[in-house]
């Protein structure tokens, strides 16, 4: 077994599965998709470690959000295998990969151009076929391949995604971390008869993405 491999089956054990990880598809799919794929040359040795990994080569700040908390939300998201879904803030597409293993189809939106090719030719060498990455801001999602049956972010959102929710078919659900208020939470909304339910799951911290900040307060 190549270090890599120890290296993501003690990723999954030690970080996943003790966060109340169950979700066997969660879990193999975590198991097989090469996360060390996605981080830059560099950072490879980061690959596997329970941190936000910074993914950018230069420009804005893009990262994978950590292994536990990237179960969890996959777990949350309870995705079938029938289910179109959206991957909000690709960075380089390791979030998108995994949903990839559970889904028909993926739609993946990233707003750097070259880390939309890093996606882009990850996914290829990996023969993922059933997963697109197109450039595109966090807050746009993708709405000519909606209605979606979920939406995944890869991040945190500091606004409510207005833009993202009206992209979800009726009964779908939004997964990702709130950041609002305080403490920040993952949390589900639901789209039903055209209203939007609110749901926290548990505290949970991750980078906020781009173009979802809060507003900065006018200072005199």
């Amino acid at each position: 077994m190549s270090g890599f491999s120890t290296a993501r089956l003690k990723m999954v054990d030690g970080q996943v599965r003790t966060n109340d990880v169950t979700d066997r598809r969660v879990l193999d799919a975590m198991l097989t998709v090469p996360r060390e794929t996605f981080v830059p040359a560099a950072k490879q040795a980061l690959a596997y470690l329970d941190l936000d990994l910074d993914v950018s080569e230069d420009g804005t700040k893009r990262f994978l959000i950590k292994p536990q908390l990237t179960g969890k939300l996959l777990q949350a998201a309870e995705i079938g295998a029938d289910d179109n879904v959206l991957v909000v803030g690709c960075a380089t597409g390791y979030l998108a990969a995994l949903t990839a293993k559970i889904a028909r189809q993926v739609t993946a939106t990233e707003n750097e151009s070259a880390l939309v090719a890093k996606a882009r030719d990850t996914f290829a060498s990996l023969g993922l076929t059933n997963v697109t990455c197109k450039a595109a801001s966090c807050t746009e999602g993708d709405p000519s391949a909606a209605p979606y049956d979920v939406i995944i972010l890869n991040g945190a959102v500091e606004v409510t995604p207005e833009g993202l929710l009206g992209q979800l078919r009726e009964g779908g659900r939004l997964v990702g971390v709130s950041a609002e208020s305080r403490p920040p939470r993952a949390v589900i909304m639901t789209r039903t008869h055209g209203e939007f339910g609110h749901r926290a799951l548990f505290d949970a911290a991750a980078p906020v993405l781009p173009g979802l900040e809060r507003a900065a307060a006018f200072v005199f």
